[in-house]
Protein backbone atom coordinates (compact mmCIF):
# COMPACT_ATOMS: atom_id res chain seq x y z
CA UNK A 1 0.00 0.00 0.00
CA UNK A 2 1.32 3.42 -0.99
CA UNK A 3 1.55 5.96 1.81
CA UNK A 4 2.18 9.67 1.31
CA UNK A 5 5.56 10.93 2.45
CA UNK A 6 5.90 13.47 5.20
CA UNK A 7 6.95 16.02 2.62
CA UNK A 8 3.84 15.52 0.47
CA UNK A 9 1.65 15.73 3.55
CA UNK A 10 3.29 18.98 4.55
CA UNK A 11 2.79 20.40 1.07
CA UNK A 12 -0.88 19.35 1.08
CA UNK A 13 -1.55 20.91 4.48
CA UNK A 14 0.26 24.03 3.36
CA UNK A 15 -1.96 24.37 0.29
CA UNK A 16 -5.08 23.94 2.43
CA UNK A 17 -3.87 26.59 4.84
CA UNK A 18 -3.01 28.91 1.94
CA UNK A 19 -6.48 28.47 0.43
CA UNK A 20 -8.10 29.10 3.79
CA UNK A 21 -6.02 32.20 4.29
CA UNK A 22 -6.89 33.50 0.83
CA UNK A 23 -10.59 32.94 1.54
CA UNK A 24 -10.32 34.78 4.84
CA UNK A 25 -8.58 37.67 3.13
CA UNK A 26 -11.25 37.77 0.40
CA UNK A 27 -13.98 37.87 3.05
CA UNK A 28 -12.43 40.65 5.08
CA UNK A 29 -10.87 42.94 2.48
CA UNK A 30 -12.22 45.12 -0.34
CA UNK A 31 -10.73 42.96 -3.09
CA UNK A 32 -14.25 41.71 -3.97
CA UNK A 33 -16.27 44.50 -2.37
CA UNK A 34 -19.77 45.10 -3.76
CA UNK A 35 -19.71 48.31 -5.77
CA UNK A 36 -22.83 47.84 -7.91
CA UNK A 37 -26.22 46.30 -7.23
CA UNK A 38 -28.18 45.63 -10.42
CA UNK A 39 -31.85 44.75 -10.02
CA UNK A 40 -33.39 42.90 -12.96
CA UNK A 41 -37.02 41.98 -13.65
CA UNK A 42 -38.66 44.71 -11.55
CA UNK A 43 -40.25 47.99 -12.72
CA UNK A 44 -38.05 51.07 -12.12
CA UNK A 45 -39.78 52.28 -8.95
CA UNK A 46 -39.64 48.86 -7.29
CA UNK A 47 -36.06 48.30 -8.49
CA UNK A 48 -35.02 51.56 -6.82
CA UNK A 49 -36.68 50.50 -3.56
CA UNK A 50 -34.96 47.10 -3.67
CA UNK A 51 -31.59 48.74 -4.29
CA UNK A 52 -32.17 51.06 -1.35
CA UNK A 53 -33.13 48.14 0.92
CA UNK A 54 -29.91 46.34 -0.04
CA UNK A 55 -27.74 49.43 0.42
CA UNK A 56 -26.03 47.94 3.53
CA UNK A 57 -24.54 45.29 1.23
CA UNK A 58 -22.53 47.97 -0.57
CA UNK A 59 -18.88 47.74 0.40
CA UNK A 60 -19.12 44.24 1.85
CA UNK A 61 -17.39 41.31 0.21
CA UNK A 62 -19.15 39.26 -2.45
CA UNK A 63 -17.43 36.24 -0.94
CA UNK A 64 -19.24 36.68 2.38
CA UNK A 65 -22.57 37.78 0.83
CA UNK A 66 -25.49 36.22 2.75
CA UNK A 67 -28.60 35.32 0.75
CA UNK A 68 -30.56 34.83 3.96
CA UNK A 69 -29.72 38.31 5.22
CA UNK A 70 -30.66 39.83 1.83
CA UNK A 71 -33.95 37.95 1.83
CA UNK A 72 -34.77 39.37 5.25
CA UNK A 73 -34.12 42.90 3.97
CA UNK A 74 -36.57 42.29 1.12
CA UNK A 75 -39.22 40.55 3.21
CA UNK A 76 -41.28 43.75 3.37
CA UNK A 77 -41.92 43.83 -0.38
CA UNK A 78 -45.15 41.88 -1.08
CA UNK A 79 -44.70 42.58 -4.82
CA UNK A 80 -41.77 40.15 -4.93
CA UNK A 81 -42.80 36.59 -5.76
CA UNK A 82 -39.26 35.23 -6.02
CA UNK A 83 -35.74 36.63 -5.86
CA UNK A 84 -32.36 35.15 -6.82
CA UNK A 85 -28.86 36.55 -6.45
CA UNK A 86 -25.91 36.25 -8.81
CA UNK A 87 -22.45 37.26 -7.57
CA UNK A 88 -20.65 38.68 -10.59
CA UNK A 89 -17.04 39.00 -9.44
CA UNK A 90 -15.23 41.19 -8.77
CA UNK A 91 -17.72 43.92 -7.74
CA UNK A 92 -21.33 43.38 -8.96
CA UNK A 93 -24.33 41.77 -7.29
CA UNK A 94 -27.20 40.94 -9.66
CA UNK A 95 -30.65 40.67 -8.08
CA UNK A 96 -33.15 38.83 -10.30
CA UNK A 97 -36.74 39.51 -9.28
CA UNK A 98 -39.99 37.83 -10.28
CA UNK A 99 -42.83 40.24 -9.55
CA UNK A 100 -46.30 39.28 -8.37
CA UNK A 101 -48.88 40.40 -10.92
CA UNK A 102 -52.18 41.88 -9.70
CA UNK A 103 -55.19 40.04 -11.09
CA UNK A 104 -58.07 41.69 -9.22
CA UNK A 105 -59.09 44.49 -6.87
CA UNK A 106 -60.21 43.38 -3.43
CA UNK A 107 -63.10 45.45 -2.09
CA UNK A 108 -64.34 45.64 1.48
CA UNK A 109 -66.79 48.47 1.87
CA UNK A 110 -64.99 51.67 0.83
CA UNK A 111 -61.52 50.05 1.05
CA UNK A 112 -59.62 48.47 -1.83
CA UNK A 113 -56.39 46.52 -2.42
CA UNK A 114 -54.57 44.85 -5.29
CA UNK A 115 -54.42 41.07 -4.98
CA UNK A 116 -52.32 38.44 -6.78
CA UNK A 117 -53.33 35.05 -8.16
CA UNK A 118 -52.41 33.35 -4.87
CA UNK A 119 -54.42 35.80 -2.77
CA UNK A 120 -51.44 37.89 -1.63
CA UNK A 121 -52.37 41.50 -0.90
CA UNK A 122 -49.93 43.63 -2.89
CA UNK A 123 -50.92 47.22 -2.09
CA UNK A 124 -53.70 49.40 -0.74
CA UNK A 125 -55.49 51.59 -3.28
CA UNK A 126 -56.69 55.13 -2.93
CA UNK A 127 -60.24 55.96 -4.10
CA UNK A 128 -60.23 56.90 -7.76
CA UNK A 129 -57.03 54.97 -8.51
CA UNK A 130 -58.55 51.56 -9.14
CA UNK A 131 -57.20 49.78 -12.24
CA UNK A 132 -59.65 48.11 -14.69
CA UNK A 133 -59.41 44.71 -13.01
CA UNK A 134 -62.28 42.51 -11.78
CA UNK A 135 -63.49 43.23 -8.25
CA UNK A 136 -63.58 40.55 -5.56
CA UNK A 137 -65.87 41.62 -2.73
CA UNK A 138 -65.00 40.58 0.81
CA UNK A 139 -67.18 40.22 3.88
CA UNK A 140 -67.07 43.22 6.23
CA UNK A 141 -65.31 41.22 8.94
CA UNK A 142 -62.46 40.01 6.68
CA UNK A 143 -59.04 41.11 7.90
CA UNK A 144 -56.72 42.47 5.21
CA UNK A 145 -53.01 43.20 5.62
CA UNK A 146 -50.67 44.30 2.85
CA UNK A 147 -48.18 41.47 2.36
CA UNK A 148 -50.55 38.90 3.85
CA UNK A 149 -52.95 36.58 2.06
CA UNK A 150 -56.72 36.67 1.90
CA UNK A 151 -59.05 33.75 1.32
CA UNK A 152 -61.05 34.39 -1.86
CA UNK A 153 -62.20 30.86 -2.59
CA UNK A 154 -61.63 30.28 -6.28
CA UNK A 155 -62.22 33.91 -7.28
CA UNK A 156 -58.53 34.88 -7.53
CA UNK A 157 -57.80 31.80 -9.64
CA UNK A 158 -60.61 32.71 -12.03
CA UNK A 159 -59.37 36.31 -12.18
CA UNK A 160 -55.96 34.91 -13.15
CA UNK A 161 -57.54 32.88 -15.94
CA UNK A 162 -59.34 36.02 -17.13
CA UNK A 163 -56.03 37.89 -17.30
CA UNK A 164 -54.70 35.21 -19.65
CA UNK A 165 -57.85 34.71 -21.71
CA UNK A 166 -59.93 37.87 -21.81
CA UNK A 167 -63.64 38.00 -22.52
CA UNK A 168 -64.93 40.41 -25.21
CA UNK A 169 -66.77 42.39 -22.50
CA UNK A 170 -65.70 44.25 -19.39
CA UNK A 171 -65.74 42.06 -16.27
CA UNK A 172 -67.06 43.91 -13.24
CA UNK A 173 -66.53 41.30 -10.55
CA UNK A 174 -65.79 37.66 -9.81
CA UNK A 175 -67.39 35.78 -6.96
CA UNK A 176 -67.25 32.24 -5.65
CA UNK A 177 -70.69 31.12 -4.48
CA UNK A 178 -69.36 27.85 -3.08
CA UNK A 179 -71.56 24.91 -4.03
CA UNK A 180 -73.51 27.18 -6.42
CA UNK A 181 -70.37 27.73 -8.46
CA UNK A 182 -68.28 30.59 -9.80
CA UNK A 183 -69.96 33.65 -11.28
CA UNK A 184 -68.55 36.51 -13.33
CA UNK A 185 -70.56 39.73 -13.18
CA UNK A 186 -70.80 41.91 -16.30
CA UNK A 187 -72.14 45.45 -16.78
CA UNK A 188 -75.90 45.83 -16.47
CA UNK A 189 -76.21 42.97 -14.00
CA UNK A 190 -75.49 40.26 -16.58
CA UNK A 191 -73.66 37.13 -15.45
CA UNK A 192 -71.57 34.28 -16.76
CA UNK A 193 -72.00 31.14 -14.67
CA UNK A 194 -69.12 28.65 -14.69
CA UNK A 195 -70.13 25.98 -12.20
CA UNK A 196 -66.92 24.56 -10.72
CA UNK A 197 -63.37 25.59 -11.63
CA UNK A 198 -62.71 22.68 -14.00
CA UNK A 199 -61.98 23.26 -17.70
CA UNK A 200 -61.79 27.03 -17.19
CA UNK A 201 -59.90 27.58 -20.45
CA UNK A 202 -62.64 25.82 -22.42
CA UNK A 203 -65.44 27.54 -20.49
CA UNK A 204 -63.91 30.97 -21.06
CA UNK A 205 -63.50 30.26 -24.78
CA UNK A 206 -67.15 29.19 -25.05
CA UNK A 207 -68.31 32.25 -23.09
CA UNK A 208 -66.22 34.50 -25.36
CA UNK A 209 -67.91 33.01 -28.42
CA UNK A 210 -71.46 33.17 -27.01
CA UNK A 211 -71.57 36.59 -25.36
CA UNK A 212 -71.51 38.59 -28.63
CA UNK A 213 -74.37 36.42 -29.91
CA UNK A 214 -76.47 36.97 -26.78
CA UNK A 215 -76.27 40.69 -25.96
CA UNK A 216 -79.71 40.70 -24.28
CA UNK A 217 -79.22 37.56 -22.18
CA UNK A 218 -79.45 38.01 -18.43
CA UNK A 219 -76.95 35.21 -17.98
CA UNK A 220 -74.85 32.75 -19.92
CA UNK A 221 -74.27 29.37 -18.27
CA UNK A 222 -71.17 27.49 -19.46
CA UNK A 223 -70.94 25.07 -16.56
CA UNK A 224 -71.33 22.32 -19.18
CA UNK A 225 -69.42 23.94 -22.06
CA UNK A 226 -70.86 21.67 -24.75
CA UNK A 227 -74.40 22.57 -23.65
CA UNK A 228 -74.10 26.28 -22.88
CA UNK A 229 -77.32 28.09 -22.04
CA UNK A 230 -78.30 31.75 -22.43
CA UNK A 231 -81.06 32.89 -20.09
CA UNK A 232 -83.47 35.69 -21.06
CA UNK A 233 -86.20 37.59 -19.29
CA UNK A 234 -89.52 35.83 -19.83
CA UNK A 235 -91.23 37.20 -22.93
CA UNK A 236 -88.27 39.27 -24.12
CA UNK A 237 -87.42 36.98 -27.02
CA UNK A 238 -90.29 34.52 -26.82
CA UNK A 239 -88.58 32.08 -24.42
CA UNK A 240 -86.84 32.12 -21.10
CA UNK A 241 -83.79 30.03 -21.96
CA UNK A 242 -82.00 29.15 -25.15
CA UNK A 243 -79.40 26.45 -25.56
CA UNK A 244 -76.45 27.81 -27.49
CA UNK A 245 -73.93 25.74 -29.34
CA UNK A 246 -70.56 25.60 -27.63
CA UNK A 247 -68.86 24.60 -30.86
CA UNK A 248 -67.85 28.11 -31.94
Amino acid sequence: MWLPSLRSLAVGFGLVALAGGAYAVARETSVFAVERIEVRGAPPALAAQISAALQPVQGTSLVSFSRGAADRRLAGFPQIAHVAYDRDFPHTLHVDVTVEQPVAVLRRGPDAWLVSSVGRVLAALEPGSYPPLPRIWLAAETGVTVGGTVETGRAALVATALARQRLPVHVVAVRDDGADGIVIQLPGGREVRFGDASNMTVKLAVAAAILPQSPDALYVDVSVPTRAVAGYEAGSVGYANAQVSGQG
